[in-house]
């Protein structure tokens, strides 16, 4: 694997060289349109804003949108919206019994649902847009309040969600790696260095001791290698294939591995969870003073590192854990069907029905392990933040997208540069094989004939 991802074979790969070059430029369109803002807003005031929100909600919306919240760019929204519609899509794909039909159409009924998502990505994006617009007006961030800015506010934001939506899904198509997590992996990579000088700052000034630095630096060191064991981790189910026979040969049967992650669902729970649970804060953040009783208590109460914050980000990571691994990532019905479609089986299981009871048996209790391994991910450095207050937002999430769309995207290049290498082997023996019959019929021309 390691002569696979030599500069050498890398330059020799021509697609995926173009497939890496257009993820990065559209990947650079992505990070400018965080810096154009929207019209209308009053830049002081913002900055003042979120200078004292950097540490709360505001710290974690500027995490998932690449900063464009705090600049109040065109792509303030981020792609949120977008998840949450997947999120509402796929309940509804597993409850509503049309919908469910669809899912079993292949890729007819798989665009029908994308179609379906991009509906309630404008809605979702539309509600979300009014709202802060009217936020922005009651904490007297917009310059000229009134209906011109709402409409103004309102069009820009849904324009640039849903283009950061098609960003997204060009990158999927066209480059390398999953486009919506690619956008939110590399806003965060962009907020790193500028939370890092403003921790190194901190200290510097004494407002947080050296103590306190070395022991934060050595976590994330920490959890990031946990992250990266527990990414890796899998649970091998035997194979076992039977003899077979074709025309008069006899073919032993063979034994194979079915691999089950300890986390299947990858870092899909925590960004749903974290999706939802923004949903309600998002547009009480900038109200200020002028908050309602029903916004205050939200604010109150759910608020990062508050008791019930973490209690429902417990169980929402828990529950799409489950959820996403048995409906989408891992369906046993259907890895049931495939091995018995091809005379696979587990040892003293029968095919068929007996084969999905004992993989849903077996997922389930991988997936006890896996939900705890990421709520304690999306826990721990809450819970530590909040107790040495930390002045800028660190958090499991964060974690978890950085290590998993990192080692999911190298795995894709990986899978690139061993399918250009094949492509050369086959090209190769093709050549060799056309030298060497036209080597031989030369001879054979050539050579006399003698009597």
């Amino acid at each position: 694997m390691a002569s696979n991802m030599s500069w050498g074979a890398f330059g020799k790969a021509t697609e995926l060289r173009s497939r890496i070059l257009f993820t990065l430029g559209i990947l650079i369109v992505y990070r400018i349109g965080t810096y154009i803002p929207v019209p209308g807003i009053d830049g002081a005031a913002l900055r003042d804003f979120m200078e004292q929100a950097s540490a709360g909600i505001g710290g974690i919306l500027s995490m998932f949108t690449g900063g464009a919240l705090g600049r109040m760019g065109i792509f303030a929204l981020g792609i949120m919206p977008y998840i949450s519609a997947s999120i509402i899509v796929q309940l509804m794909g597993s409850m509503y019994e049309p919908w469910k039909q669809l899912k079993k159409e292949g890729e007819q009924g798989r665009k029908k649902l994308n179609q379906y998502t991009r509906y309630g990505t404008v809605i979702l994006a539309t509600f979300q847009a009014y709202g802060m617009a009217v936020s922005l007006e009651a904490g007297d961030l917009a310059t000229d309040p009134g209906l011109y800015f709402r409409a103004a506010c309102v069009i820009t934001l849904v324009g640039g969600t849903m283009f950061l939506m098609w960003l997204g899904e060009q990158i999927t198509a066209r480059g390398i790696g999953n486009g919506i997590s690619l956008i939110i992996f590399v806003g965060i990579i962009a907020e790193i260095p500028a939370a890092l000088a403003q921790f190194l700052s901190q200290g510097r000034s004494g407002a947080i001791s050296p103590g306190v630095i070395v022991g934060v630096i050595a976590m994330v060191l920490v959890v990031l290698t946990f992250v990266v064991f527990m990414e890796r981790a899998l649970r091998k189910i035997t194979i076992q294939y039977p003899r077979r026979q074709v025309g008069m040969k006899v073919y032993d049967g063979g034994q194979s591995h079915l691999p089950i992650k300890v986390n299947p669902a990858g870092v899909i729970p925590a960004i749903f969870a974290s999706a939802l649970l923004l949903l309600p804060t998002t547009l009480s953040t900038f109200s200020g003073a002028d908050t309602g009783p029903v916004m205050s208590t939200i604010l109150a109460y759910f608020g990062p590192g508050q008791p019930l914050y973490l209690l429902f980000m417990v169980a929402m990571v828990v529950f799409f854990t489950f959820f996403y691994t048995k409906e989408v990532a891992f369906k046993v019905d259907d890895v049931a069907d495939n091995l018995k479609n091809q005379n696979g089986f587990v040892p003293g299981i029968r095919p068929g029905k007996r084969t999905a009871e004992y993989l849903d048996y077996v997922l389930t209790r991988i997936l006890v392990l896996g939900s705890s391994y990421l709520a304690l991910i999306v826990l721990m450095p809450e819970i530590i933040r909040s107790q040495l207050a930390i002045p800028f937002y660190f958090g499991g999430t964060s974690v978890l997208i950085i290590v998993s769309v990192g080692m999911d995207t190298i795995q894709q290049v990986q899978s690139h540069m061993l399918a250009h290498q094949y492509e050369g082997l086959i090209e190769k023996s093709q050549l060799r094989g056309r030298r060497g019959a036209g080597t031989k019929g030369t001879r054979k021309r050539k050579a006399p004939s003698r009597r």
